[in-house]
């Protein structure tokens, strides 16, 4: 794989002022191309956790970042692109939530990490797509769960835990617009191939499916497959690194709308003028950083022990 100047001005600056850059799956192929660090939101959280780097560029959307600086108090977190926002973390407010809780005062409350500081600050614990049904089952079998804020997530985990939970309205436009129609074209078009979803999508959809997990858990059954074709059901963007991983095989979008168009917005060019100019600078305040730091933690602890 040959760099450009500009790829290589970036790994440079990164090298120069002791910087690590993190990038998402969803993120455009050139961009994923020089990450120090590519993964999921679980795996993602756990290299910024860990990380010796003194500062962290994050290439994702604005939560990512925030989560970064909930768990890095002392390093410099970047984001080179603020407006990089998550449609589905807006689906809830602060005052929603507590509104909830306040209906629900017995609820353990687990959040998606799809989330903004503030909702995490007034839950009890975190999860990811890729550790969901572990953190529910970690909850004591009596106690009734407010999983917030994707419900299509929280009905997906609800099937095979057996416990109480109640879902958020919220959802993921970009998953909870991929129909069983749209699934059943493609099957069509693509006899041979397994169809392969992420738990955002609607349930209808996952029924669908032949497998149902996260980013990091799709990328692991494609390699490990001996099947020759798969119809992906997440963002397009993972197809960068699964077709690297894959290069034999046949993969297809389950539709072509689906695209995160916040994931996009960070460029090459946004990436080298944060490191140039060392900002915008994810901050946060202490007592709300705190308060979210409870909720991942306790969900990285169930993580490192698993």
């Amino acid at each position: 794989m040959t760099l450009s100047l500009l790829q290589n001005e970036i790994i440079a600056l990164l090298r120069r002022k002791n910087a690590i850059l993190l990038v998402h799956y969803y993120q455009r192929p050139e961009v994923q191309e020089i990450a120090d660090f590519l993964g999921d939101s679980l795996a993602l959280c756990l290299e910024a956790s860990k990380t010796q780097a003194e500062v962290i560029v994050f290439a994702g959307v604005h939560f990512m970042a925030e989560s970064a600086a909930i768990l890095c108090p002392d390093k410099t977190v970047l984001i080179p692109r603020p407006d990089a926002g998550c449609p589905l973390a807006d689906t809830i407010t602060p005052e929603a939530l507590k509104k909830a809780k306040a209906d629900h005062p017995a609820a353990t409350v687990v959040t998606y990490i799809n989330s903004t500081a503030e909702i995490k600050a007034l839950s009890d614990i975190c999860c990811t797509s890729a550790n969901a049904r572990h953190v529910v089952e970690s909850i004591p079998m009596e106690k009734e769960i407010l999983m917030v804020p994707d419900g299509n997530l929280a009905r997906y985990t609800a099937r095979f835990t057996n416990r109480r939970v109640i879902p958020w309205t919220g959802s993921c436009p970009f998953h909870q617009a991929l129909t069983p129609d749209e699934i059943r074209t493609r099957k069509n078009a693509y006899p041979d191939a397994l169809f392969i979803a992420h738990p955002e999508c609607r349930p209808e959809v996952l029924d669908l499916a032949d497998f149902v997990g996260s980013t990091a858990a799709m990328l692991r059954y494609v390699q490990q497959s001996d099947h020759p074709a798969f119809i992906v059901g997440t963002e397009v963007g993972i197809l960068v690194r699964m077709q690297k991983d894959n290069p034999g095989k046949v993969l297809v979008p389950a539709a072509d709308h689906m695209v995160c168009e916040t994931m996009k917005y960070t460029t090459l060019e946004d990436i080298h003028a944060t490191l140039l100019n060392m900002k915008p600078v994810v901050a946060i305040a202490e007592e709300k950083r705190l308060a979210a730091l409870a909720s991942l933690k306790s969900m990285l602890s169930l993580s490192e022990s698993k």
